[in-house]
C-alpha cells in the first residue's frame, strides 16, 4: 500500500512551497475537486473525506512559521504532530531541531504524504497510522492545527489534549477561526495572517491564532 500510495501522490500533486513557509517543499494539489475525485477512483470508494493531506492548511502554515522562527520551542524535545495532514508542522519541528518528531494520522494517504514530504525536505519524521487519542503522554510538545472544524472531532480530541497538557506536554492549538474552538482554557502564543485559496476557504486570508491549551 505504501509504495502504491506514494506513486499515486506523485502522479496527482506537484512540488511547491506553501505560502509564508518557503523553507519547506511539499507535494501539493492546486484544486480540490480533481484530487478528491482521483482519490475516490483510486480507492474505489465514494463519499470519502476530503483529501486534507494534499493542501497546506492555515493552521499548519502558522505552526510551521512559528517553529522555524522560534526553534527553541521544540529544540531537543519530543514532538507529536497530531492530525498531521501532509506533515508541514512535523517537518518544521524537525528542521527546528526537535529530538524526535512523530506525525499521527488516521488516513493512510496522509501517512504516505507525510513520508514523501519529510523525505523531500531531508528530515526524519516517524509516522503513526491510526487514532492516537487515549494514548499516554510520551511527548514534550503536541502540535494540533485546524482540528476544531466539527463538533464530533472536537469532542473526541479535546479532552485527551487537555489530559496531555495536564501530564506536562505543551499543547499548541493552531486555529483559523473554526466554529468549535473551545472558549476557555486557552493562552494566546502567536498570531499570523495566512493567505488562503478560494478552493479551500470562503475568503482570501485567514487570521490564525496559536494557543497553548491549558489543562
Amino acid at each position: 500500500m505504501t509504495a502504491e500510495a506514494e506513486d499515486f501522490l506523485r502522479a496527482h500533486t506537484a512540488i511547491a512551497r506553501p505560502a509564508l513557509v518557503p523553507e519547506i517543499l511539499l507535494h501539493l494539489a492546486t484544486e480540490i475537486t480533481p484530487i478528491w475525485q482521483a482519490t475516490e477512483a483510486w480507492l474505489a470508494e465514494e463519499g470519502i473525506e476530503p483529501p486534507f493531506w494534499a493542501f497546506a492548511w492555515p493552521g499548519g502554515i502558522a505552526t510551521a512559521r512559528l517553529l522555524l522562527d522560534e526553534p527553541g520551542r521544540v529544540r531537543g524535545l519530543r514532538v507529536l504532530d497530531f492530525a498531521a495532514g501532509g506533515g508541514i508542522a512535523a517537518i518544521a519541528a524537525a528542521m527546528a531541531g526537535a529530538a524526535s518528531v512523530e506525525a499521527a494520522e488516521i488516513d493512510p494517504l496522509a501517512i504516505a504524504a507525510t513520508r514523501l514530504n519529510a523525505a523531500l525536505n531531508g528530515v526524519a519524521v516517524a509516522t503513526l497510522e491510526g487514532d492516537v487519542v487515549g494514548a499516554p503522554c510520551r511527548w514534550d510538545v503536541i502540535l494540533a492545527g485546524d482540528v476544531c472544524y466539527e463538533a464530533p472531532m472536537t469532542g473526541h480530541i479535546l479532552p485527551w489534549l487537555r489530559r496531555m497538557a495536564a501530564a506536562g506536554a505543551m499543547v499548541l492549538l493552531a486555529d483559523p477561526g473554526r466554529a468549535y474552538l473551545p472558549r476557555e482554557g486557552l493562552e494566546v502564543v502567536y498570531r499570523l495572517e495566512v493567505p488562503t485559496t478560494r478552493e479551500l476557504e470562503d475568503r482570501d486570508a485567514r487570521a490564525v491564532t496559536i494557543f497553548r491549551l491549558l489543562p
